[in-house]
């Protein structure tokens, strides 16, 4: 009787050793079973309904809402060595303008030929420190500080940095959105003074702003528009020189 007890006693301890175990280590080996969490095939572009049904129940998507848009433009970043074509047009009652713009840019350097009709060719080449601007024809030009904003501002157009200086609560609309066929981020906002809608989109491939538009009352008096391809990196054939024929950057 006592040696039938002592064996009883034994297989109690075994089972509760095992038991023990099976508590420890079990979950981790269900855990591997554990379908994991994955984002969908952006690849194609029209997915089948059973795979988007599966796929809505395996992620979460996040959206571009007027909350999250600076969050998700700060995580953007330009090229940094291209060359590109845009143009800015401006409206006013009695008429309009037009300029066609080509910008070069490398190693922190920006050169930009603004062509408005009528109207002189201007030139400006920015450097990390100065900027020199000249007209067409001349030999002459005249040289300024920089500061962050000098390469846009040369470029007649805001830069999508100005997004991230507004006020949170003046963002009335954002999301992705295509523009002259590139895919964009979107941001409307109200401007500081009454009556102005301020719109950018900025292309998530190259970081580089695309389009803005300017409303105020209604009425569109400023638009930048840059579709054409963009050629990256910059040309080996771009000038960085003054016009005396001084090179001051080579690519």
């Amino acid at each position: 009787m006592e040696q039938k007890n002592r064996l009883l006693l034994t297989l109690l301890v075994i089972a509760l050793i095992v038991g023990a175990m099976f508590t420890s280590f079990g979950r981790g080996l269900f855990a591997l079973h554990t379908p994991q969490i994955t984002l969908p095939d952006t690849s194609s572009s029209q997915p089948n309904s059973s795979a988007a049904s599966s796929a809505d129940q395996s992620y979460l998507r996040l959206e571009v809402t007027p909350e999250t848009v600076q969050s998700v433009i700060a995580t953007l970043s330009r090229t940094d060595s291209y060359y590109r074509e845009l143009t800015v047009e401006r409206f006013w009652s009695n008429g309009s303008s037009s300029t066609n713009i080509q910008v070069w840019t490398d190693g922190g350097w920006t050169k930009v030929r603004r062509a408005t009709s009528p109207g002189p060719i201007r030139w400006d080449l920015i450097g990390p420190d100065e900027a020199w601007l000249w007209y067409d024809n001349s030999r002459r030009y005249v040289s300024t500080p920089v500061d962050d904003l000098t390469a846009d501002l040369a470029q007649l157009m805001p830069t999508y940095e100005t997004v991230l200086a507004l006020n949170s609560d003046s963002i009335t609309d954002a999301g992705y959105e295509d523009r002259g066929g590139l895919p964009c981020v979107y941001v409307e906002a109200q401007g500081r003074e009454r009556g102005y809608v301020l719109r950018y989109w900025v292309n998530i491939q190259s970081g580089l702003l695309v389009s803005a538009e300017t409303e105020v009352n209604g009425q569109l008096v400023y638009c930048m528009t840059a579709y054409t391809a963009i050629q990256s990196p910059c040309p080996s054939t771009a000038q960085f020189s003054l016009p005396d024929g001084t090179v001051m950057h080579t690519i």
